[in-house]
């Protein structure tokens, strides 16, 4: 009977090992098994808030200055000749006739020689008989001149950029109504009277509506020193 409960209790007592063996193996697996998980968990953690943070606000086509718009550049465009301009030009212009003057030459019909011109200015590019007179043209400097057998100038002519603006309309508002309306070829030329002695014409082809050249023309000296 001994012998029976000794080998019972040894029985239960081998149990008992192996069964403390198994519970540690299994802890040993778990706790092993843990640190191989948790990056997962913790990658998973950190790129939540990426994913649901919002993205940053896109600019609009419409907030973006356009390098065309008027404000990308500075500012829109004035018009080249305003009537104000236009009138302190038209007013300078009739100024100027009394004297047998153009803008910006010194050389006025009537009083001026082409002898000084061509002094002073070199040879014409061209020189040709035309009308009553002899005309030099000065293509660079947009003037031409005419002149008589004596040399004097009775006609100085402009052809300026901002001349060629001048519309009739805007030359009526500041000169009034032309003294004389005449015809050459598919030109009409408005003349106004500028003191005694000169006449202030403006040159405007059928074609246009704006004026090709003007013109400081003394009458009296295309006649003189034309014999010879």
């Amino acid at each position: 009977m001994n012998t029976s409960f000794r080998a019972t209790a040894g029985i239960l007592i081998l149990a008992g090992i192996l069964g403390l063996s198994a519970c540690s193996s299994s802890n040993n697996d778990a706790a092993n098994a843990t640190p191989e998980a948790a990056p997962t968990a913790e990658a998973t953690a950190i790129s939540q808030p990426e994913a649901s943070s919002s993205p940053a606000p896109s600019v609009e086509p419409s907030e973006v200055p356009s390098a065309a718009s008027p404000n990308a550049a500075g500012g829109g465009s004035e018009s080249a000749s305003s009537p104000e301009d236009s009138s302190k030009l038209l007013e300078e212009l009739l100024q100027l006739a009394q004297q047998g003057k153009v803008p910006g030459v010194e050389y006025a019909a009537h009083t001026g020689l082409m002898d000084e011109v061509e002094a002073a200015w070199g040879q014409p590019d061209t020189k040709e008989s035309a009308g009553k007179g002899i005309y030099a043209t000065y293509s660079k400097k947009h003037v031409v001149f005419g002149f008589n057998k004596g040399s004097k100038i009775f006609d100085v002519r402009s052809s300026a950029a901002n001349l060629q603006k001048l519309t009739l309309k805007q030359i009526e508002s500041v000169l009034g109504t032309p003294d004389r309306t005449t015809v050459n070829g598919s030109d009409t030329i408005y003349i106004y009277q500028a003191g005694k002695r000169y006449d202030l014409k403006f040159i405007i082809p059928d074609a246009s509506s704006t004026v090709d050249h003007i013109s400081v023309f003394s009458e009296q000296d295309s006649i003189n020193n034309m014999a010879g």
